[in-house]
């Protein structure tokens, strides 16, 4: 009988889902041809996109109203345009202030919250999972800079060579970087995008070059930068320095290419003998609780666990130091 009435429920479920996701299509359906016989062709999203780029801006606008305090005190200390930099090479929209009060909220909640459920001893046991919740923000926003500028150096090669190309075929230089816009995708895109715009709106070219180096702290960039300038004082073929410069950034993603496959194994090795340690703990609660329990209920014990899960820490980052070669 239970089986029965859990079948008709699952039946019944699905029969609404169905029913919503076909309503959806067909609303969709609808609307499209309402805005075809009304002759408005273009597609919201559209114009949407639209709206949004006309709305950035080429300077930023700093927020001096959310976060006096935390503004006040990154400028004493001159970090306030780090952390500006480093969040827009992210590609996050974020502000510095609302940043760095996520942190410090994350860093006081997860505090507080070991401070209850665990015992007096633990208190300062306790900072550790803070100071980790703390920098979550700033791990998040460095993965997704990784990430954005490993995808700018995949597209970087081949935007040279389409500059290069076009300057043969009789476009100026501050053309090719407009029609990159039109050709490729982002971020290298929106980059080039905007250096154009700096420089079409009276920025000289130089300092504009020099705005998209620091945005994009690639040591590729930074050749195609002085490559530009050199070539604009001294003169010479700028195709085929383009040329070259792809050329060797190709050959160097292969030799990267090489070097991760051999320094592979010992990235898992250092993975598996950091889980070691984890491991051992885990069996040991298991089969002799009594005296795992030392670490948490005794004032030295604490004190022995957060050694131990700081020098973890510490020799797991040596071993990633160790196997992550630069090319």
């Amino acid at each position: 009988m239970t089986f029965v009435v859990i079948m008709i429920g699952v039946w019944i479920g699905i029969m609404v889902i169905w029913y919503v996701v076909s309503a959806a299509f067909k609303s969709a359906d609808i609307d499209r041809i309402k805005t075809r016989l009304a002759g408005t062709t273009k597609n919201k999203k559209a114009e949407d996109k639209e709206a949004a780029k006309a709305n950035q801006t080429l300077v930023p606008v700093q927020d001096v109203v959310t976060g006096k305090v935390i503004i006040s005190v990154l400028n004493k200390y001159k970090l306030y345009d780090k952390l500006s930099d480093f969040i827009e090479q992210s590609g996050l929209k974020w502000n510095v202030a609302r940043f760095m009060h996520a942190s410090l909220g994350l860093f006081l909640g997860t505090y507080l919250i070991c401070w209850r459920l665990a015992p007096n001893v633990m208190h300062f046991a306790g900072l550790i999972p803070a100071i980790l919740a703390g920098l979550a923000p700033f791990a998040f926003v460095m993965r997704k800079r990784k990430q954005r500028l490993f995808r700018f150096e995949e597209q970087f090669p081949e935007s040279l060579e389409f500059i290069s190309r076009s300057m043969r075929a009789g476009h100026a230089f501050s053309v090719s970087l407009e029609m990159i816009h039109r050709e490729f995708q982002e971020p290298l895109a929106g980059e080039f995008r905007r250096t154009f715009e700096e420089h079409n709106l009276g920025l000289p070219l130089d300092v504009a070059l020099q705005k998209l180096s620091k945005r994009i702290p690639l040591l590729d960039v930074q050749f195609f930068t002085s490559a530009v300038l050199l070539q604009k004082r001294t003169g010479g073929n700028l195709a085929e320095i383009l040329d070259k410069l792809a050329y060797v950034i190709r050959e160097r993603f292969k030799l990267r290419g090489r070097i991760r496959a051999v320094s592979a194994h010992g990235k898992m090795t250092a993975t598996a003998l950091s889980m070691i340690p984890i491991g051992v703990g885990v069996l040991m609660f298991y089969v002799n609780p009594d005296y795992a329990r030392f670490f948490i209920t005794d004032e030295y014990g604490n004190y022995m666990a957060a050694a131990a899960i700081a020098l973890q820490l510490i020799g797991y980052g040596i071993m990633q130091k160790i196997v992550n070669i630069e090319i």
